[in-house]
């Protein structure tokens, strides 16, 4: 659809977003179970490392719940105060989820340091049965989120936590397999040290991906140059500038730019094709495109000013 608002051609698609809702409930029920087990029976065992997997999966919990409500408020129509819709708060949501994760870690560490502090018997055997039940549970949460982790980074963190979740479980079975037969009480915190350092590891890139939507940087799977390049390509187009590309959620993209199209002919023609084009090559769901017949004095469009191309690449 298109609408021409003196000069300002704006076009709209929104892509339906993958609907998740069944496996946020089941990832939400079983590791909540998970957890409540998990702690209890790292108090009944004396175990630092089960303790500390419990503690990250609760932070599990709270981040599919997070990101279970920002997917839903995204659905709700646009109002005339929020005319982009509620679809931010998808990112906000992302950005909250890794803070909380990284808040996780830091009393994970607390707890582990007292535990080698203050060493504890550890009953190997609960260890092992209770983390071989994380394998299950983690493996079946993150198989649910696997189909649309590539599309969404909500969905993907979720399905990355998961994952993750179910491999450290396969080292705290090992863990506890070895605390059974050595008697190394010292093995359980150093587990749980393990843990900490595979998922601070893995969850960096999240971390650093939400942080860059927060701030409105272009996504990482686009190609600023090569949109410029695309634009460029086009019918009558000799020149582009104040080209912007943001994310409006963790799955659109949108895209404002300024074309200088000397004698453009039909409009409506080129845009439309604009719109596909951009949807096709770059999975740029909303575009907003200004034509115009001669390009502006430098300072004279009023627009904001353009990034030099040296730094088109660097990312926060």
């Amino acid at each position: 659809m298109a609408h021409d608002h003196h000069g300002h051609d704006h076009h709209h698609h929104h892509a339906p977003p993958a609907e998740f809702s069944r496996a946020f409930g089941w990832g939400i029920t079983l590791n909540l179970l998970f957890v409540a087990g998990e702690t209890a029976g790292g108090l009944w065992a004396n175990s630092s490392a089960l303790l500390s997997d419990a503690g990250h999966n609760l932070s599990d919990v709270l981040s599919l719940a997070l990101a279970w409500g920002a997917t839903w408020l995204a659905k709700r129509q646009a109002t005339e105060r929020y005319t982009y819709g509620y679809k931010g708060a998808t990112i906000q949501a992302a950005l909250l989820n890794a803070a909380l994760l990284y808040l996780a870690l830091g009393f994970i560490l607390w707890d582990t340091l007292d535990h080698l502090r203050h060493p504890t018997p550890v009953n190997g055997t609960v260890v092992m049965a209770l983390a071989g039940l994380g394998i299950l549970v983690n493996g079946f949460t993150a198989w649910l989120f696997s189909s649309g982790q590539k599309g969404d980074v909500n969905v993907r963190g979720a399905y990355l936590h998961m994952l993750t979740d179910m491999l450290v479980s396969v080292g705290v079975v090992v863990g506890g397999a070895l605390v059974y037969f050595t008697g190394w009480q010292w093995l359980d915190p150093a587990i749980s040290f393990v843990i900490l350092g595979v998922v601070g590891y893995s969850s960096w890139g999240l971390l650093r991906e939400t942080v860059q939507m927060a701030l409105q940087a272009a996504p990482e799977s686009i190609d600023i140059a090569a949109v410029r390049q695309f634009l460029l390509t086009r019918p009558g187009v000799v020149s582009v500038h104040d080209l912007h590309v943001w994310p409006l959620s963790t799955q659109d993209t949108a895209l404002t730019a300024h074309l200088v199209r000397p004698n453009g002919g039909n409009s409506n023609q080129f845009l439309g094709e604009l719109q596909h084009d951009l949807i096709h090559e770059f999975n740029i769901s909303h575009c907003t495109v200004q034509l115009e017949d001669i390009a502006p004095a430098m300072g004279a469009h009023g627009c904001c000013d353009e990034p030099q191309p040296q730094k088109l690449k660097q990312r926060v």
